[in-house]
């Protein structure tokens, strides 16, 4: 049988789900993580390989004649020397759209909690402020209805319009941008440049792929050019924002909050600029990470090598 190695095995099962179909067709080897020193010693025997996050860069994928597949855990292939995997005859699928549903969701999550600041308030009643006041009710800060406030997404492919559909049932006001004008939309979302974007959202999230028209997107200028009372909230890749000018821009007041589930370095450093910056909440790269998404990946995965062996029939169970 072929070998069939795992690099990061650990993010997307930890344990809950099970990677059992794939031994009907391979011997398996799966490993949580997955250093640069130990690839060329783990994966030397490898026909195909599974990855997430672990880099196969030119020099690697030379020291491996056996490898003829790579299989990538996630939607992004940068992690992937694209050119030389195709030099060494090396096929490469990543699996888009598993975790649109989930993204979405946590991008709303995001929206409530600034919208009706669920954790502030906890905090607040478990610090024994509710007990101590002279009210039944009070707030800790100004709570935000999103009826009637306008969502700004830039990028519009499967998350964005998933976020859109939720965001519409809940009376918001829906504009788009992306860098393909569409032919026509769902009824209350509109199209707009990317000024009017910046200038008009209440709240603006970022789900466009990172290219260098986008990679620091987000910067004093444009942060400039937004409501005082915006809130930002990425999911997409950290590299859409300047981080140094972010946290300046959120200590000048430019806009009210960040929400932010990815980093440019992952995971930061203890010093990096976000981690302390005022009006900014950071979780730890985990919008993709429900069971149900992760299941997707997996199924998706395994449809994808199945689909490669069946047109290479050659590498397939001898």
């Amino acid at each position: 049988m072929p070998n069939l190695v795992i690099l990061d095995a650990h993010t997307a099962n930890p344990g809950d789900l099970s990677w059992d179909e794939f031994k009907s067709f391979a011997e398996l080897t799966t490993y949580p993580r997955t250093n640069s020193n130990e690839l060329i010693e783990r994966l030397k025997k490898a026909d195909f390989v599974l990855t997430n996050k672990v880099v196969l860069n030119k020099d690697t994928l030379s020291q491996l004649p056996q490898l003829k597949y790579i299989g990538v855990l996630a939607s992004g292939v940068n992690n992937i020397d694209l050119n030389a995997a195709k030099d060494n005859n090396i096929m490469v699928c990543n699996v888009p759209g598993y975790s649109g549903q989930s993204v979405a969701q946590q991008i709303m999550a995001m929206m409530l909690d600034h919208a009706n600041k669920i954790s502030e308030h906890s905090i607040s009643v478990r610090k024994g402020d509710w007990s101590r006041g002279p009210d039944f009710s009070y707030t800790v800060g100004p709570l935000v209805e999103l009826a009637g406030k306008t969502l700004g997404i830039f990028g519009y492919g499967d998350i964005g319009s998933r976020l859109a559909k939720m965001a519409l049932a809940f009376g918001m006001k829906i504009i788009i941008h992306k860098r393909t004008p569409p032919t026509s939309l769902p009824e209350g979302i509109k199209y707009v440049d990317s000024k009017t974007l910046f200038e008009e959202s209440d709240f603006l999230s970022l789900n466009c792929p990172l290219t260098p028209e986008t990679e620091n997107l987000i910067n004093l200028e444009t942060l400039t050019t937004m409501k005082k009372s915006a809130v930002l909230i990425n999911t997409g890749r950290g590299q859409l924002i300047n981080e140094v000018e972010l946290k300046e821009g959120l200590k000048q007041n430019l806009i009210s909050a960040a929400y932010l589930d990815v980093l440019s370095t992952e995971p930061p450093s203890i010093g990096h600029p976000l981690l302390g910056a005022p009006n900014c909440k950071v979780t730890p790269h985990i919008a993709w990470s429900t069971p149900e998404a992760r299941q997707r990946l997996i199924q998706i995965s395994l449809d994808n090598l199945k689909a490669f062996l069946s047109s290479n029939p050659q590498n397939s169970v001898i």
